[in-house]
């Protein structure tokens, strides 16, 4: 096993390149390269052409047919448009709201999901800030007591 080659098994011996002739000419190459590109850019060309033909013909056909049908088609599209777009957005909702009660039993219950942390860390800053402000209003209400009193002291 240890003396037969690497490759053996499978085509060429690994570490070898792609090109394993070193005869050929690089113009050879360019121009193979040129003649393939060539024939794949003359080939969709030609497609898109066809398609174009295809998609002008179709609408010469139709648009008599559209400008007949245009007082039915214009209102049912727009009611189709109306209706497709509050189902998706009636379905939306929903699985907007199904996702925010998952996450809100997963809180409660304990398993902390994502975002959790986050939470947290608000609710914590904002009972820091609502007891800080406590603080400064009992100190505000404090110093116009005291504001207060010694205003009806010099009034008598």
């Amino acid at each position: 096993m240890a003396d037969q080659p690497r490759g053996s098994y499978y085509g060429s011996p690994y570490g070898t390149t792609y090109d394993t002739n070193t005869n050929n000419n690089p113009h050879s190459r360019q121009t193979v390269k040129f003649i393939t590109a060539a024939t794949i850019g003359i080939s969709l060309l030609l497609l898109s052409g066809l398609i174009l033909t295809g998609t002008v013909i179709g609408l010469v056909i139709a648009t008599p047919l559209l400008v007949i049908f245009s007082p039915i088609l214009v209102p049912a599209a727009f009611v189709l448009f109306l209706v497709v777009s509050g189902f998706l957005f009636s379905g939306g909702c929903g699985v907007a709201a199904i996702a925010a009660l998952s996450w809100i039993y997963n809180y409660v219950s304990g398993n902390h999901p994502a975002g959790s942390d986050t939470l947290d860390y608000a609710k914590g800053y904002l009972a820091d800030k609502a007891r800080d402000v406590k603080e400064r209003a009992k100190d505000y209400g404090n110093y116009a007591q005291g504001k207060l009193q010694e205003a009806t002291q010099g009034a008598y």
